[in-house]
């Protein structure tokens, strides 16, 4: 077991397995503590011989290679500041990440680099294609406050913002899921989140610190995630909410459901109805709902055995975190009051790279009554709180819909459409009306003769202020780069259309 109040480390050293215990699972094999540390060190030996100066960042565009999973504690190792790039991005978004990042390094492979226009890959930063190795370098002696990566955000709500994470940042998160999740070195966590998703990179750290074996995966379809399941034995799958839609879709045989032991969300709220069903389906499995901002990694769990008495539950403050509910007058809201979710300690980010006037509207000094004090993150997130401490999440301020006088949470419209059997996704878009303020569009996957029946539920389970005005169907839902439905998109072209 995972202690909560460990130290924080440079974050090479999270590698913490028994020598001959594995550390990482592929198709090409199993690759055992030691040789991962080897791996890492004489990485880190070919990135010091580049002669790059102390804290350049090096981006990675890279598939869930090996050299992609050691590049997060070489880099750290090499006293450099690693920029993973999530592979599934184009040549205009990695164009903008090396710019704004002032990458001296990019590590990709051939083909990715061919589609790569002039300009792209800016002056001064060499192209990689192959990755080589040096002079084993020792763990290093980094002050944990010291800069480590640059995470770039999804860029959903707006231009693709680089979050500063200290050594200490990484190290505690990964203590932190690995001791909640109860992570052992038995366990097989399947890694298919994007390694340049906060959640993602956290799959290889918090499985290496509690010892145990990661094994990652690129996948195409859901049925690639079923195999792998099989394949490797996973007991841990970590996903966000269109992935969980998708593999409930999916056929699983009862053995392979069954060695399943932990299920963990993020990335957006998990519905009621589909807690229920990942329940029926994964029965031997504990399932973690959890609620993070890359800003501040994460800042919530609910317990499993609190999930089927409180399904929309986002739980209580994770090991590391304070979480605060702050009304607008900056006072701590009572129980039953919404208020703007605030994250004070030591998981807090250090801000965005080079863009002060972006942080300092996202990071403020903590609310009074805070026992960290110092920076926080307030996430723009409306939660509040029942008697027992358990936050609810409620909207963002940004997506919340202004209708008839009534401050409408999209998340809400949203669970009862998808409560039924006639759409599995759909994203409820405000849009300007003459009479109401806002009036309230849904998108839904699927197709419009399931629409008779969708109305009437609605009209049975929702007040009338809250009824949608038109219903828009779509044979897919657009995603983001990290595989969570893309609303922005959404609503961008719903408020195109209407105009």
């Amino acid at each position: 077991m995972v202690s909560p109040d460990a130290t924080p480390r440079p974050i090479d050293h999270v590698l913490r397995g028994q020598p001959h215990a594995p550390a990482l699972i592929d198709r090409e094999g199993v690759v055992d503590y030691a040789a991962a540390e080897d791996a890492v060190a004489r990485l880190a030996g070919w990135l010091a011989g580049l002669g790059l100066a102390a804290g350049a960042r090096v981006a990675t565009w890279l598939p869930k290679t090996r050299v992609a999973c050691w590049m997060p504690l070489a880099t750290a190792r090499a006293g450099l500041v690693h920029v993973p790039v999530n592979p599934v991005l184009r040549r205009a978004q990695v164009a903008h990440i090396l710019a704004d990042s002032g990458a001296a390094l990019l590590l990709t492979q051939d083909a990715r680099a061919a589609t790569l226009a002039a300009g792209d890959v800016p002056d001064g930063c060499r192209l990689v294609t192959d990755a080589g190795a040096g002079d084993a370098l020792p763990r290093s002696n980094a002050d944990p406050e010291a800069l480590a990566a640059l995470l770039y955000t999804s860029g959903s709500t707006g231009r693709p913002k680089g979050v500063m994470l200290s050594h200490a940042n990484l190290w505690l998160g990964a203590i932190s899921v690995a001791d909640y999740l109860a992570i052992t070195p038995d366990d097989r966590v399947l890694a298919v989140l994007p390694l340049g998703f906060d959640y993602g990179q956290n799959q290889l750290l918090s499985t290496w610190a509690a010892g145990a074996a990661v094994a990652p995966l690129d996948y195409l379809t859901p049925r690639d995630v079923v195999k792998a399941v099989a394949r490797v034995g996973a007991t841990t799958l970590a996903g966000v909410p269109p992935l969980w839609t998708q593999l409930l879709e999916s056929d699983w045989p009862d053995a392979m459901a069954g060695q399943l032991r932990r299920l963990t969300n993020s990335g957006g709220a998990l519905t009621p109805t589909m807690v229920r069903a990942l329940r029926a389906r994964f029965p031997a499995a504990r399932l973690f709902p959890m609620y993070g901002l890359t800003e501040a990694f994460r800042s919530t769990y609910l317990d499993p055995d609190l999930v089927d008495a409180h399904p929309d539950s986002i739980g209580r403050a994770v090991p590391f975190a304070e979480v605060l509910v702050v009304r607008p007058d900056g006072a701590l809201a009572a129980a039953g009051e919404p208020g703007e979710l605030v994250h004070a300690g030591p998981l807090v980010a250090h801000g965005y790279w080079r863009d002060a006037e972006r942080t300092a509207l996202r990071f403020r000094p903590a609310p009074a009554g805070s026992r960290y004090g110092g920076t926080a993150v307030w996430s723009g997130d409306t939660v509040v709180a029942d008697g027992d401490g358990l936050l609810r999440f409620v909207g963002r301020d940004d997506e919340m819909i202004k209708s008839a006088g009534h401050r409408i949470s999209p998340q809400e419209v949203e669970e009862a459409a998808t409560a039924g059997t006639e759409t599995a996704e759909a994203v409820a878009v405000g849009v300007p009306d003459a009479r109401l303020g806002q009036a309230i569009v849904l998108v839904a996957r699927g197709a419009a003769p399931s629409e008779t029946a969708l109305r009437e539920r609605l009209k049975r389970e929702l007040p009338a202020y809250m009824q949608p005005v038109r219903i828009e169907w779509r044979a897919e839902l657009p995603r983001n780069a990290n595989g969570k439905l893309d609303r922005a998109a959404i609503a961008a072209a719903v408020r195109e259309a209407k105009a």
